[in-house]
């Protein structure tokens, strides 16, 4: 409850910064990126043996004048050819992963289906699934990168963990496949799909319990 409130305030003061400043995929990166280092700060300060209020302040202070980054976000929302194009290349760019993302994973079920009708032992078929990893974990990152009508875009950063996360997941079944294949042992697959599948699972739950809102405010 108290990190919850801390957040929300931090919130409020990065929004109350922008006040006045057209929504744009940059601005919602700024502002992203501004509350992190702001909450990382405020961490900081309480380590140090402050207590919230005063470390919420000093945060804030440490930040320093803000005015020019507001006038920048200002600008950027008022010119529209160039918030445009920022929109249009990163939609090509989350499309391109999607499409490869896709290709890759039919690249994968594919061929794992030829090796296997080839009668080759299963082990063998099932190496070449690991192409589906990669392609669920690259479709992961471009949807999530994509701008679209309703929300904007996730941090990079963020992105690659969710899709890491969820590669992990992709690549415990498979390990476990593999693995239960060549050793004819269930409790080898078991215990290889557990690994992956923990760290892949915690990672995502993280992920989730400290995200961010990015729904577009409907005016």
């Amino acid at each position: 409850m108290m990190r919850n409130s801390l957040d929300k305030k931090v919130q409020a003061y990065v929004d109350g910064l922008f006040s006045g400043v057209g929504e744009s995929q940059q601005l919602f990166d700024l502002k992203e990126e501004l509350a992190t280092n702001l909450k990382e700060k405020i961490a900081d300060y309480k380590k140090d043996g402050m207590d919230e209020s005063a470390a919420f302040k000093e945060a804030v202070s440490s930040m320093g004048d803000l005015s020019g980054l507001v006038d920048d976000m200002r600008e950027v929302g008022q010119n529209k050819a160039k918030q445009a194009v920022y929109s249009s290349m990163t939609e090509r760019i989350a499309v391109a992963g999607l499409i490869t993302g896709i290709l890759l994973i039919l690249f994968g079920v594919l061929t794992t289906a030829m090796l296997f009708f080839m009668g080759l032992q299963l082990e063998a078929v099932t190496g070449t699934a690991i192409f589906v990893v990669f392609g669920v974990a690259i479709i992961v990152y471009s949807a999530l990168t994509r701008e679209t009508s309703k929300k904007y875009a996730m941090n990079k950063v963020r992105a690659i963990l969710y899709a890491v996360a969820v590669g992990l997941v992709a690549f415990s079944l498979f390990v476990a496949f593999t693995t239960g294949f060549a050793t004819g042992e269930m409790y080898i697959a078991i215990s290889s799909f557990m690994i992956f599948f923990i760290i892949g699972l915690g990672l995502w739950l993280g992920l989730i319990f400290t995200g961010t809102d990015r729904r577009k405010m409907v005016a």
